[in-house]
């Protein structure tokens, strides 16, 4: 799909380290939806982690990871997650508004599935 319009709350220059943050970015896809994600880069992760004294990032919204925040970079990452049907950028969005509108159940019945044929193939 593609990306009719990117946007940023922030001004770019105004970064002081591009290569060590994160930054919301407003999306908005041919068919109309509008997508608000947070663009990080590895280092500002890794500073997290320091910070917060801990070894790894908690399970909450994934954020789209660039090397560094310029413009180009993000939008080479936001058009990747937009290709096809932007199942992933849109998959990360609503994930991100609110949990609830992930259906869990159908989540497990696909897990089950899967696990059946996985035990089908390797103890045929």
């Amino acid at each position: 799909m593609k990306v009719s319009k990117i946007e940023y709350p922030t001004v770019l220059s105004k970064i002081a380290d591009i290569d060590n943050n994160n930054i919301d970015v407003f999306i908005e896809l041919e068919d109309g939806t509008r997508i608000t994600v947070v663009v990080s880069t590895p280092d500002n992760l890794r500073s997290y982690m320091d910070k917060e004294n801990l070894n790894f990032i908690s399970a909450t919204q994934p954020d789209i990871i660039v090397k560094s925040l310029t413009e180009d970079n993000i939008k080479q990452a936001i058009e990747n997650y937009a290709e096809g049907d932007a199942f992933w950028l849109k998959l990360l969005f609503v994930a991100s508004v609110d949990r609830e509108f992930i259906d869990m159940d159908r989540i497990n019945q696909c897990l089950n599935k899967i696990k059946k044929e996985n035990h089908e193939l390797f103890d045929a």
